[in-house]
């Protein structure tokens, strides 16, 4: 007999408690799922169940078969599923989770571009500036930047951004430009008001040490795209990442404070929930973000 029919048969006797309700789980005669336990357990060489007129329970090693053949069948049914799915389009509702600046800034101008492509897609992107449990709140697929703290969630990088220290012209001409970490404690800096660690910026000196300033007082904001409109109006000076400050660098509306210092990168990357296999959605929206980022080069970031 087929070794995953009986291991069916006899997993899903003990899932049901007897071999009528397994029977009529499986579609098949009481008789026939009878014949696979016994044939099974001919095989083994082991009885697996403890057989009374009124109830049929697993014995000790039926137990500790159950486990891996319950296993074994997942397994195998996941692979079903797997084929099915990969071949099945792209299709369903995808709930992405993105961080305000990074969302406006970069996924919003090129989503017609992906439900074109796939039409039998629906986006809902939320933005907001925590980290949300994918799980629990029902999202396909988050985008995070920077070091990424639950390794239980599966992730593909999709780019890099280098975080720039910037003021306005304006500002410079009227506050002097600092040469060095330290001359930062006489100027005005501006920062983001929602991070853990929105007082300090953590920096790298050109001979390689790690500094810490404190940035708190004159003006915080909880919005990348607000700081970095102060810091063109020359309020002050901001640390933003370059997928935010880059347009504003090249158009000269911004400049580098102390453009020396060894830059900060991070990685930006698609994190999305365990399992064997990613859903056709979530993949298509993934390769497609990899693509459109990788054609807009490194000097967005």
């Amino acid at each position: 007999m087929d070794r995953l029919t009986e291991m069916e048969a006899f997993a899903t006797v003990v899932d049901q408690g007897g071999f009528t309700d397994a029977a009529r789980k499986m579609g098949i005669s009481k008789s026939a799922v009878s014949k696979h336990v016994s044939s099974l357990e001919a095989r083994l060489g082991a009885r697996l169940l403890n057989r009374t007129t009124r109830r049929v329970s697993p014995t000790e090693i039926g137990l500790a078969y159950y486990d891996r053949a319950r296993r074994v069948l997942n397994d195998a049914g996941e692979a079903d599923t797997l084929v099915s799915a990969m071949q099945s389009a792209p299709s369903g509702l995808l709930r992405i989770s993105v961080a305000t600046d990074f969302g406006v800034n970069h996924l919003s101008p090129i989503l017609g571009d992906f439900l074109r492509e796939f039409p039998d897609i629906t986006v809902n992107m939320v933005l907001n500036n925590r980290y949300v449990e994918l799980i629990s709140e029902g999202f396909d697929l988050a985008i995070r930047i920077g070091e990424l703290e639950d390794s239980t969630l599966r992730a593909r990088k999709l780019t890099e951004t280098t975080k720039r220290m910037i003021a306005a012209p304006s500002y410079f001409a009227e506050f002097g430009r600092p040469d060095r970490i330290d001359d930062l404690n006489e100027h005005k800096l501006l920062h983001y008001s929602s991070l853990a660690n929105n007082a300090v910026w953590k920096l790298t000196a050109p001979s390689g040490e790690k500094r810490q300033v404190r940035t708190s007082g004159w003006l915080s904001v909880n919005d990348g795209q607000s700081l970095l409109n102060a810091a063109i109006s020359g309020l002050g000076i901001a640390y933003l990442p370059g997928f935010l400050c880059a347009e504003a660098l090249r158009s000269g509306q911004v400049e580098e404070a102390i453009p020396d210092l060894p830059k900060e990168t991070s990685g930006i990357y698609a994190v999305y929930p365990p399992g064997r296999f990613t859903q056709p959605k979530v993949r298509a929206f993934i390769d497609f973000l990899v693509k459109q980022f990788a054609d807009k080069g490194p000097d967005v970031w």
